[in-house]
């Protein structure tokens, strides 16, 4: 079937255009757009008896509504896929930019994916190692699982998900077939810089494919960017039996640039004035995630998101939570203290951790040990509140040594250095040693026998 080809155009809206009087073209169809000998993409985001309606990636700046051609390509915006696309640097449509060559072998493949079979789906086991004890001890990441960051303006998200890249690892026989791909939408200059140079510093941009979509790309380039992104993860986990790490930052971003596409759209707005479609929308890319029964590989997501105004029930962060299965929260008070990486314990959590930690995964120890500290770190915070009205020297010797507990588990345990990799077991040996901080009789969360084996109390 030969290729359509219109010249001119009805109107173009910000990064809009509008054709008339087209036939036979499908929801998602790429258009090549070409002027003054220029050529961009673009993309049918919606179809009517009248008109089609494009998104043109690059921008319509120079765009003439006379002169324009657009070539409709029969097919959906798709990207090339290989083993070379690792230690490569794209942009946000799969583009590359880091100087390298075209990826010449490999094949094409609809940045969109296919849906995973519910019935073919594998329940999520095996934690992977990020190095951060905050995470590992205590809202352990599972392979196949889709666990995002909840951060806020100011917050160090962009140093936590650099960290993690170059420390996450599997423990095993599976070790060297880990592979994670990175992908940043709307980010600024200085941290693009920042989080490539970190990669190369560290010897893990081999292992790594990154995807960048800066904040002075257009705007519409973030729609397709995690996408394309989920698309070279799925091709390494399905086809190259790879265990693959995603990490997508700043999904807010791209929640902005969908909402920007809305209002260009003239959609009726939802909440905050985002799409409607907002949580299937999110669905499509955080659904994408998983383990699928006969493969050996596996997609697991780190989204990470900044909350606007710190607020977690903003519609980005409560339909996030709604899809995935926990959430790690970083803590602005923590990060007043000096706290790196500052993650709030109590309000964050990993719903498949249960079944991806113990014996046999992790330590025979790490259920009940994450337990007793989780509950003896909300009684750091009710013994807190206590003494802001009685004052300290009110406390009682007990509560005096929660609070003693409360500051130490902050200051090693949550804390720890941007190059510190601390493995599991090192996480765990470190919980039992601030337990000390308390009595036995206080640690009623874990068994006799691991008191005998792992627990040594100090006097302090």
């Amino acid at each position: 079937m030969p290729l359509k080809e219109y010249i001119g155009l009805s109107r173009i809206n910000g990064p809009l255009i509008f054709i008339e009087n087209v036939k036979n073209v499908g929801y998602n169809e790429v258009v090549e757009v070409s002027y003054r000998g220029q050529t961009k993409l673009g993309q049918v985001v919606q179809i009517s008896d009248e008109f089609a309606v494009i998104q043109v990636f690059q921008g319509t700046e120079g765009l003439a509504v006379d002169t324009t051609r657009v070539k409709f390509l029969g097919k959906p915006l798709e990207v090339k896929v290989s083993d070379e696309i690792l230690g490569r640097t794209f942009n946000g449509i799969g583009q590359p930019i880091d100087g390298g060559p075209e990826i010449i072998s490999g094949t094409y493949r609809d940045i969109n994916g296919l849906p995973m079979n519910p019935s073919s789906r594998m329940y999520p086991r095996n934690f992977i190692q990020t190095g951060i004890s905050a995470i590992d001890g205590l809202m352990t990441l599972i392979r196949g699982q889709k666990l995002p960051i909840f951060s806020g303006n100011g917050l160090p998200h962009d140093r936590l998900a650099v960290q993690i890249t170059k420390q996450a690892k599997l423990k095993g026989e599976k070790a060297g077939n880990f592979a994670i791909v990175f992908s940043a939408m709307g980010i600024k200059h200085d941290d693009a810089q920042f989080i490539l140079s970190n990669f190369e510093e560290s010897g893990a941009i081999e292992n790594v494919v990154t995807f960048l979509n800066l904040a002075d790309d257009p705007t519409i380039e973030r729609i397709a960017t995690p996408r394309v992104a989920l698309t070279a993860a799925e091709y390494l986990a399905f086809e190259r039996d790879m265990h693959v790490l995603v990490i997508m930052t700043d999904m807010t971003n791209y929640c902005e640039a969908l909402r920007e596409l809305s209002t260009f759209r003239g959609e009726v707005p939802s909440r905050k004035g985002y799409p409607g479609y907002l949580y299937s929308d999110l669905a499509s890319i955080y659904e994408r995630a998983g383990m699928i029964r006969d493969r050996e590989g596996s997609v697991t997501q780190i989204p990470i998101l900044s909350m606007p105004n710190d607020d977690i029930t903003h519609p980005i962060p409560d339909l996030t939570g709604y899809i995935t299965e926990g959430q790690v929260v970083l803590d602005r008070a923590l990060h007043r203290k000096g706290v790196y990486p500052p993650i709030g314990i109590l309000a964050s959590l990993s719903r498949l951790m249960k079944d991806g930690i113990g014996e046999g995964y992790t330590r025979k120890d790490h259920p009940h040990l994450s337990s007793q500290l989780f509950a003896a770190y909300s009684r750091v915070q009710e013994v807190r509140a206590l003494a802001s009205i009685i004052g300290e020297e009110e406390l009682t010797d007990i509560d005096r040594r929660y609070l003693r507990f409360g500051e130490a588990f902050e200051r090693e345990f949550i804390s720890q250095g941007f190059d510190e990799d601390r493995s599991i077991e090192e996480t765990l040996d470190l919980g039992w040693k601030l337990l000390s901080y308390l009595p036995s009789s206080e640690l009623t969360r874990v068994s006799e026998a691991e008191l005998k084996e792992h627990y040594k109390e100090i006097k302090r």
